[in-house]
């Protein structure tokens, strides 16, 4: 099973946009994701970089309207998670586009593109474009990202192993929405902003455990298996911003082989781990969105087991693809 792209080296720009398709617009939509190739190549061949790379998710509501023939295990719609303080909202998603490239260009031009194509086929539930900002920091000034994994290890954090061997090389990603209160937190000290994260904000280093406090983002975002190891994730977050209206944020989005991963990770957040000990930075940053979607493997996208082809069965269904020649995930120098 070929994996979609999903680790890559951090993009200078992306483009995260939520569909969700009408009922009755599902045939239209799953004959588009069968032209994906041919609008990607299009776009792919103007850019001398080469650096435009598509990623595809399908939401649980969806892929039970569309597909048959067996499940992948942990596919279901994201929870909302709903704390004492703060709250996780859960928020409708059909279909994921993540479009990254070092060139802001040639992600509108391929959004653009596969938006003319599905036409009234979906509708659009948010669309967020993205930007790197210095060293891949966050619009709170800290580097995101620090813990990504890294080569064979990023690969093993993302990719759906031997437990789902149906479904293996695929994997799952949520996404969330985060609006800051960059004036509050600019009213913070260094000292206090550092406490909140559980890191150097200049040197992005962390600090050691004994240091960390109870309610700090690294923290409450280290979670273990119980045979004691750490589980990972991979994020490709990125800043946000528009001035008008006036609003600056983090778009989140982290892919894993078991999203259960992270939805312990914002359980420890919202909820609290102990529950009550909410994540600080919740403080200063809001939740406005929240979805859970599929990733499945480039064989998959282009043998789509629709309802009613026999796919789903191992006959063949509907061609589709969805972004460059298929190739393995790549491991990218997320930092």
């Amino acid at each position: 099973m070929v994996p979609q792209t999903i680790v890559e080296a951090p993009a200078v720009a992306a483009t995260f946009m939520v569909l969700t398709v009408p009922e009755g617009k599902q045939t239209q939509a799953t004959e588009v994701i069968g032209n994906l190739p041919s609008i990607f190549r299009s776009v792919e061949f103007r850019e001398p970089e080469k650096s435009l790379n598509l990623v595809v998710g399908i939401g649980s509501d969806f892929y039970d309207r569309v597909y048959e023939g067996p499940r992948p295990a942990h596919l279901h719609p994201f929870e909302e998670l709903k704390g004492d303080r703060h709250t996780a909202p859960s928020t409708p998603g059909d279909l994921l586009l993540h479009i990254r490239a070092v060139r802001r260009d040639v992600i509108f031009e391929l959004a653009d593109l596969i938006l003319r194509e599905f036409g009234d086929a979906v509708e659009i539930a948010d669309s967020t474009d993205g930007f790197r900002y210095f060293d891949d920091r966050d619009l709170l000034g800290f580097v995101d990202g620090s813990e990504n994994p890294r080569g064979q290890f990023a690969d093993d954090a993302v990719l759906v192993g031997d437990a789902d061997p149906h479904f293996a090389g695929s994997s799952y990603v949520i996404v969330q929405k985060y609006l800051h209160d960059l004036d509050a937190w600019r009213a913070q000290s260094v000292e206090a902003q550092e406490d909140a994260i559980g890191r150097t904000k200049l040197e992005n280093i962390e600090f050691p455990d004994d240091k960390k406090a109870a309610d700090s983002h690294v923290k409450l975002n280290t979670i273990h298996a119980p045979d004691g190891r750490q589980l990972k994730i991979v994020r490709d977050n990125m800043p946000f911003s528009e001035f008008s209206p006036n609003v600056k944020g983090t778009y989140f989005i982290g892919y894993a082989a078991d999203p259960g991963v992270t939805e312990q990770m914002l359980r420890h957040m919202f909820i609290g781990n102990p529950p009550g000990t909410t994540d600080r930075i919740l403080d200063f940053s809001t939740a406005k969105t929240g979805c859970l979607f599929f990733v499945p493997t480039q064989d998959f996208l282009d043998n789509q087991p629709l309802k009613g082809s026999g796919a789903g069965s191992g006959d063949s269904g509907t061609k589709a693809t969805t972004e460059k020649p298929a190739q393995a995930a790549k491991a990218g120098d997320a930092s």
